[in-house]
């Protein structure tokens, strides 16, 4: 019986490449000389420094155009509050996303069955496995997902026939 999973992942090397990319071009500009602009990360969680709203935000538009250029989906990203440090010195954190959470995969189940296509979804872990009897009704069922989840990006893996 053919099958897919619809799964939400992110490449962390791509992402990793990414930072460093940031970090050489703050250490390089003129406009950042002298202040503490910086981007670290520990595992799933990028934490930006700045000395200013200004300046943190201008070190996080350079990081979310290294994570476009190399094909990460920034819609995976969730931004924290901005946080005073110390002084006039703020960070803010950025969580990376991955997997489906619950509430997404219960919205999506509930799309497929609503559409009245003949395949099933059932939830798996952080990921939702869709099966059908033909391989046109999985196909019909990627393009309803894709049509009506946007907010999220999503990937569909494992078709099997």
């Amino acid at each position: 019986m053919p099958s897919f999973d619809v799964v939400s992942e992110v490449n962390l090397v791509e992402v990793r490449n990414a930072v460093d990319q940031t970090q050489k071009e703050v250490g390089t500009r003129y406009d950042f000389k002298g202040t503490d602009a910086r981007v670290e990360q520990s595992e799933k969680v990028l934490t930006l420094y700045a000395d200013a709203e200004f300046q943190l935000d201008q070190v996080k538009d350079i990081l979310l155009q290294k994570l476009a250029k190399r094909q990460v989906d920034v819609r995976c990203l969730d931004h924290g509050k901005i946080e005073k440090v110390s002084g006039n010195k703020v960070k803010q954190s950025i969580t990376v996303k991955e997997g489906i959470d619950s509430e997404l995969a219960k919205k999506i189940v509930r799309l497929i069955k609503d559409s009245k296509m003949k395949v099933q979804a059932a939830i798996q872990g952080d990921a939702v496995r869709v099966t059908g009897a033909k391989r046109d009704n999985l196909q019909e069922a990627i393009a309803l997902i894709r049509k009506e989840v946007t907010d999220f990006p999503l990937q569909y893996q494992n078709f099997r026939d």
